[in-house]
């Protein structure tokens, strides 16, 4: 109730702005802005505060350390205030070489797991290439622009988050947390990774044991996938991890990847 009412405290001084030409004039912001800046905190609230949080209630974690990876993630799904089931798989295997993992609803996130299938069947080997043809899909698609789902996926080389914005990251210490309880796990993943004696597993298992303890749409039962890391990434790779950081190739990743190629 505390968290409403700091959101509609915040709403109120917005929709003043909103409803009264003077005020707008006096505060020097155009109609449009005000407007944008409306839409822009109501959906930020009905997301924090919304009755259909809980349908992107999970944790997936992704912990890359020597020479192996690690993809876990909770069995909880929940709808609104239910818990509907305990012991969901949302962490599997994609081919031989990929492993991935999904927050979102569980629809959406196999329709994306095969159409990311199909990418590296077009793609074989090339794990970065693949996702991004998956994002500009996503984005562009008027079927796929609808589904409500992210993605983390790991091969031998490299991590990777994809989101529906048509965004493909690559985490810059191979530690990666999607979910309700992503931001959990990740700082008690980024926390351990350095501590002598502690492998991927099982700094990725005692990262979890704390997200399920402070998100409440995240339990104990957990499901990991694993790979052997690769100990040097190829040129390859290295060239398209490039790309995707470069701000001024955004608007045409996949154009840029084959001109790397």
């Amino acid at each position: 109730m505390q968290g409403c009412r700091r959101a509609f405290t915040l709403l109120r001084p917005v929709s003043r702005l909103s409803g009264y030409g003077a005020e707008r004039q006096s505060s020097g912001l155009e109609s449009p802005q005000i407007s944008s800046l409306f839409n822009h905190t109501s959906r930020s609230v009905h997301y924090m505060h919304g009755g259909d949080r809980g349908m992107l209630g999970t944790t997936v974690l992704c912990v890359r350390k020597d020479d192996t990876v690690i993809v876990i993630g909770d069995g909880q799904v929940t709808l609104g205030s239910e818990i509907i089931k305990p012991n969901v798989r949302k962490v599997r295997r994609i081919g031989e070489s990929v492993i991935g993992g999904f927050a979102g609803a569980t629809a959406d996130s196999f329709t994306l797991f095969e159409r990311l299938e199909n990418k590296l069947e077009e793609h074989p080997g090339q794990l970065t290439r693949a996702a991004v043809e998956l994002a500009k899909a996503w984005r562009s698609d008027k079927y796929l622009r609808r589904l409500d789902a992210v993605m983390v996926v790991a091969d031998s080389e490299i991590s990777l988050t994809i989101t529906g914005n048509g965004d493909v990251l690559e985490p810059y210490d191979g530690v990666i947390g999607i979910g309700s309880g992503g931001s959990y796990a990740s700082a008690a993943a980024r926390a351990l990774i350095d501590v002598p004696g502690m492998d991927a597993e099982t700094i990725a298992r005692k990262a979890m044991k704390i997200a399920a303890n402070c998100c409440i749409y995240t339990n104990h039962n957990f499901t990991i996938e694993r790979l052997t890391s690769a100990t040097s990434r190829s040129p390859e790779v290295d060239r398209e991890a490039t790309t995707l950081s470069n701000p001024d190739l955004e608007s045409d990743v996949g154009t840029a990847l084959k001109e790397s190629s």
